[in-house]
């Protein structure tokens, strides 16, 4: 099954490598049904738009010959790629002075099923650096977007999808369900395994003071039952065995990236709400430094039902 069959790529100017494309054609490889990748890239220079002495027909004029340059060096760039005959890729550039916003009137414009795009790394820390266009699409997009380090995926590198088992909110549950489908589907085409991930929030140490006659021990104890109980029935149902479950307490980032590590995934797999504000980007009580902390590519995935606030259809 080739459930990612028409691919947008945000590609990067002036630069020979292209990570984003490089994976997406490594996910249409593994699929012997015809996909459909784009690469596209929003293109800007203010200095166009500022020559007061030409006519708006001059300026329009100006602006479409940057773009149809900037098309010719990416169809060129694309011959320099390997793909079986199953895959096209075409090449779109249009003058927008926000990218995020031009990729996502592009995924309404033709009905995509992925963005992937190339996020970039810190040479020293080794972390991740995510840039506003980043955090817009993980927010905005009604598709699901992946994000992508430059280097290869892992050989068999696992898949982990970090699912929120403690909430009883229907659209989280889903959001679960989704996520574990996802894993499951990259772990066949990648020939990896699944992971699910759930961290349960500590006891906060100052409770004991509040609340003298607290059972700290017995809360906590209720809690992590609670998540397991929990974990266990979203892994039943979905087929995952015991030893592919993680439920650890502490900060959920901090249990990501762990576990992410421990596992040497290739791949993490995140519920986002698309709710404004960085912090309330992610399910639960990940804070928004969790990507700078993964060496992994991302998959964000949206709930079902999920409106963009980009969409055309709504206001």
């Amino acid at each position: 099954m080739n459930r990612y069959r028409k691919i947008l790529v945000a590609g990067i100017l002036d630069q020979d490598e292209q990570p984003a494309l490089s994976r997406a054609l490594e996910i249409a490889k593994r699929s012997t049904k015809s996909s459909d990748i784009t690469l596209f890239c929003a293109i800007y220079d203010f200095s166009y738009e500022m020559t007061s002495m030409l006519s708006a027909d001059e300026r329009n004029a100006m602006r479409n010959g940057v773009v149809s340059q900037k098309e010719k060096v990416f169809k060129a760039l694309i011959n320099n790629y390997q793909y079986p005959e199953h895959i096209t890729i075409s090449v779109k550039v249009v003058w927008h002075n926000r990218p995020y916003e031009a990729i996502i009137h592009e995924i309404f414009n033709d009905n995509y099923n992925l963005v992937v795009k190339a996020t970039r790394q810190h040479p020293k820390l080794e972390t991740v650096f995510f840039t506003p266009t980043d955090w817009h699409l993980l927010r905005k997009s009604p598709i699901p977007v992946l994000l992508v380090k430059q280097r290869a995926w892992p050989e068999h590198g696992n898949i982990l999808a970090s699912v929120h088992v403690g909430s009883e909110n229907p659209s989280h549950l889903q959001l679960n369900d989704k996520m574990v489908d996802e894993a499951k589907y990259f772990a066949d085409i990648l020939n990896s395994t699944p992971h699910l991930v759930n961290a349960y929030p500590s006891t906060p140490p100052s409770i004991h003071v509040e609340l003298p006659e607290f059972d700290a021990i017995q809360y906590k104890d209720a809690i992590r039952g609670h998540h397991l109980t929990q974990m266990k029935a979203l892994r039943q149902q979905h087929g995952i065995p015991e030893e592919q479950t993680h439920v650890y307490e502490g900060q959920t980032e901090e249990i990501i990236s762990e576990v992410e590590d421990e596992l040497s995934a290739a791949l993490v797999i995140l519920g986002t709400t698309g709710r404004t504000g960085l912090s309330a980007i992610f399910i639960g009580n990940t804070a928004e430094n969790t990507l700078d902390l993964l060496n992994s590519d991302i998959l964000a995935l949206k709930p079902d039902g999920y409106i963009s606030p980009l969409d055309p259809n709504h206001t």
